[in-house]
Order: C-alpha cells, then sequence, then structure tokens
C-alpha cells in the first residue's frame, strides 16, 4: 500500500474491495506510531470506531486539528487551559465527515488556540516540517498539514484565521483551500477570532480538496454566521482547463515587494509562465489597501481573541488554579497558568485595542479600512477572473529562529490574510522546490462563493505541473 496514495486513490481501492476499511485504519496507525514521534504532529489516536462505509469517504481516515470537537473527546485547542477538557458534542464538520463514511483517526497538534505560525506554540511541543525536521512545517494547523506530507493520513481538517492552513499547506507541498466566510459551519470550533475564523481542508491534490468540500457543504442551522445555501458537488467542476479569454491577476505588491525571498519569486514567476502555456492573459492589479491587511489583522483579530478567550477562567471549564484564596486570585491564576507566551501577548493587545482610550484610534478604524479593503477585492474582480500571489513569501523556516521576534513570524501572513479579514475564498497549491528542495506554494484568491472556479483553477495549474507527486524523503 503506498502510504501517499490520494483519498481517490484509496476510495477506488476500497470500491474493488482491494483493501478493506479496518486495514487502511492499521495501516495509517502504523504510520502514525512509527514517524510521529518524529514530528510531533498527531497529539492523539482512537480506536477503530463503527461507521458507515458507504459515502463519499467511505472507509477512509482523516484527522482533525486539536480545536476541533469530537464528543467524548479531549479538545484541548495546543492549550494546557484545556488539556483535560472532554467536548460535550460533536463539531458539525466532524458529524458531516461521519456521516460520509471518514474514520476520524485522531487529533492534530496546533499553535495553542490557533495563535501562531509556526507550530512551536502548541503546549505540547514543536511540530516538525517533513521536508527537513529542523524547519516549520507552517501554523498554526501545523499538525494536520505534517501528518498530510508524511503520509500518515491522506487528508486533515485545519482551521484557518489569517492564513493558518493555506501556510502550513505551502510548506509542505500540499493543497490548502480558505472558503468564503460561512462556507463550513463553525459550530463546535474553538473559537479564535469569529468574523475571520473557517474550517480548511488540507489535502494531497486538489481533487480530494474538492471532495472533502463536497462533504461538508451545505446550511447549519446550529451555526448563525452559515450561508443558507444547499450541499454542493464541488468535483464536478473540475474540468483541468482554463475558459476561455480567463484573466489571471497578478497583485501589485508581489512586484513592488521586497520581502519575497529570490527562491520564492523564482517559483512564482515560474508559475506565471506556466499559466500563461495554459491560455491564461496575465494583468497587473493594484490593490492599494492590501499593505494594511497584516495591520488589519493584526487589530481585529486580537480583539476578537481577547473577547472570546474571556471565558476562560476556572469557573465554568477547562483546568482550575489551585490554591486560590479567593475569586479573583482564582482568575488571575488560571489564566497565568493555563495560557502560553503568544496567547498572553494577543490578549493584552486585544484588551489595549478595545479599550476606552484606543477603541477609536485603532478598531473602529480597522473596521473603516476593512470595508475599504473589500470594495478594492470587488473592484479587481471585475477586472480579473483570479488575483495570484505567492502563499508566503518566505522558505519554511527554522525551527526557534523566529520565536523571539514575533512581528517576522507575523509578517509571513502578509499575502494570506487580507483575503480573510473580508471572508473571501483562497486556494493554496504546490508551485515547486527551491534549490535546497523547500517546498514553495502559490494561491488564487477568487470573489465571495468562487470556490468551484478556484477549484478547477487550482486543478488545471496542479495537473500542468505535478510538484504534488514529490514527497518528503524519509518517510517511505
Amino acid at each position: 500500500m503506498n502510504a501517499f496514495s490520494t483519498v481517490h486513490d484509496l476510495k477506488r481501492a476500497l470500491e474493488q474491495k482491494k483493501i478493506s476499511a479496518a486495514e487502511l485504519h492499521t495501516f495509517y496507525q502504523a504510520r502514525i506510531e512509527k514517524y510521529n514521534p518524529q514530528l510531533n504532529a498527531v497529539l492523539e489516536t482512537f480506536s477503530e470506531e463503527h461507521v458507515p462505509h458507504d459515502g463519499l469517504l467511505g472507509g477512509i481516515p482523516c484527522l482533525l486539528k486539536d480545536n476541533i470537537c469530537q464528543a467524548g473527546r479531549t479538545t484541548s485547542a495546543g492549550s494546557h487551559i484545556l488539556k483535560n477538557y472532554k467536548a460535550p458534542y460533536q463539531a458539525t464538520v466532524a458529524h458531516r465527515l461521519h456521516n460520509a463514511g471518514a474514520h476520524l483517526m485522531g487529533r492534530t497538534n496546533m499553535d495553542e488556540f490557533g495563535m501562531g505560525g509556526s507550530g512551536e506554540f502548541s503546549a505540547y511541543g514543536a511540530t516538525k516540517n517533513p521536508w527537513d525536521l529542523t524547519r516549520s512545517p507552517g501554523g498554526s494547523s501545523a499538525g494536520s498539514a505534517a501528518a498530510v506530507a508524511a503520509g500518515l493520513t491522506p487528508f486533515a481538517l485545519g482551521t484557518e484565521t489569517g492564513g493558518s492552513v493555506r501556510h502550513p499547506a505551502s510548506y509542505c507541498n500540499l493543497v490548502g483551500m480558505y472558503p468564503t466566510y460561512g462556507l463550513h459551519s463553525r459550530y463546535g470550533m474553538i473559537a479564535f477570532a469569529s468574523s475571520t475564523d473557517q474550517v480548511g481542508v488540507i489535502t494531497r491534490t486538489v481533487a480530494d480538496n474538492a471532495l472533502v468540500a463536497t462533504t461538508l457543504s451545505g446550511h447549519d442551522a446550529h451555526d448563525a454566521t452559515s450561508i443558507p445555501m444547499a450541499p454542493k458537488n464541488y468535483m464536478a467542476s473540475l474540468t483541468g482547463k482554463l475558459p476561455a479569454g480567463f484573466t489571471v491577476g497578478i497583485i501589485k505588491d508581489v512586484l513592488d515587494s521586497d520581502g519575497i525571498v529570490p527562491a520564492v519569486r523564482e517559483r512564482f514567476d515560474a508559475s506565471i509562465k506556466q499559466l500563461e502555456q495554459l491560455g491564461a492573459t496575465i494583468k497587473v492589479v493594484d490593490i492599494a489597501s492590501l499593505r494594511y491587511g497584516i495591520a488589519l489583522y493584526f487589530i481585529i483579530s486580537r480583539a476578537e481573541a481577547a473577547s472570546n478567550l474571556y471565558r476562560y477562567d476556572g469557573s465554568l471549564y477547562g483546568n482550575r488554579a489551585k490554591e486560590a484564596y479567593n475569586l479573583a486570585e482564582m482568575y488571575l491564576k488560571t489564566r497565568e497558568q493555563g495560557f502560553g507566551a503568544e496567547v498572553k501577548r494577543r490578549i493584552l493587545v486585544g484588551n489595549y485595542v478595545l479599550s476606552a482610550g484606543h477603541k477609536d484610534a485603532y478598531y473602529n478604524k480597522a473596521q473603516l479600512i476593512r470595508a475599504q479593503l473589500r470594495a478594492e477585492f470587488e473592484k479587481a474582480f471585475h477586472e480579473v477572473d483570479v488575483l495570484v500571489s505567492p502563499t508566503a513569501p518566505t522558505l519554511p523556516f527554522k525551527l526557534n529562529s523566529l520565536t523571539e521576534d514575533p512581528i517576522a513570524m507575523y509578517l509571513a501572513d502578509y499575502f494570506t490574510t487580507p483575503n480573510c479579514i473580508i471572508g473571501t475564498p483562497a486556494i493554496s497549491v504546490p508551485a515547486g522546490f527551491s534549490a535546497e528542495g523547500l517546498p514553495v506554494g502559490i494561491q488564487f484568491f477568487g470573489p465571495r462563493l468562487s470556490e468551484e472556479l478556484l477549484f478547477n483553477v487550482a486543478h488545471a495549474f496542479e495537473q500542468a505541473t505535478g510538484y504534488y507527486t514529490k514527497t518528503p524523503a524519509g518517510f517511505e
């Protein structure tokens, strides 16, 4: 059995009875036991459970990020403050995977509460990149990406607030999609920043991503932000060809930026030539407010994080500090002992920008610029069909190299935060490798609810290049 088989490959093998669901479970369980000690990608695996095997994902194993609730199982969001928390209910996305026949094998490591871009800010230790164990796999969905890249699971779910699916997908030679806000239910997902949080799928191929997205689609009455639309078959759009007259817009900031390392720029330029060979017309598009995207994300996400994490004080659920002699001391000690440094930093910033003396200058101003950014993206999509940029401006960086320089780490999300802020979709796909063999990704942006278009463009690019067939050494 090939550990790097696609979901579609495994689906065919199961349908043709070349392999059983039980054999698949045993195979991937053994790989997790063998390779996870090197990676620290998987926090826990679960014994084989009875699932219906006649759905779209019948018998296919998967892993879920540790902030997606699985009923009766630990869901810690990578934090000590929730290390003993058992989810009382099933997240809608987990429920839909189960109903589609997928086997939920376990939970993956992550930056605490999704706050981090490297996989190093988990209370349970850093996750390592299978392509180079000395480097970051990206974050915060670090464990999900590393597990798929190393062949520990055919696919995994992550979550993204400002790049946390696409960033690790790029660093691990995978496909990651941030969907239109409200497309995938957030019910049962532990919140970081509620106005940008979304569940995203991490896979080896675009077709696999579209298949899993199909099972997650459809309105959810449990989620007030869920878009009222019927389930959709995203596989139907995968023609492998660009439509006639197709126009791709290069974001002007890509051409002007000196923060993109040469290896990434080289692969991006080669990708543009590939798109031209596929028949696309290339046009440069200026989105003036894009340069404020990272600052908008910085302000809005931290304000919402401070609000969402206010609930973790030891009084309702999660761990409670011992030896506290009054209520105020219990609150303080619980949060001091339970939260890591990066979470505390973001809570402090969030409380600052929401404070009476600063809310108008920071939070309210950020909301005004957010609306302006949305209008500029909408205008751009009247000129081009999709926009394109590098997913990350850098190659996977060395572990511990940026932990003391949070601003440098935040800037790695320069190209992924703007569309999250306005709730529009984007998909990252492999774009080749640097001279030292490190993965590079590019991403396609589309207007609201353009997932079918993005899947088709990404699929055409992927099939023309074949970078997805490369796998990391040492995980055969």
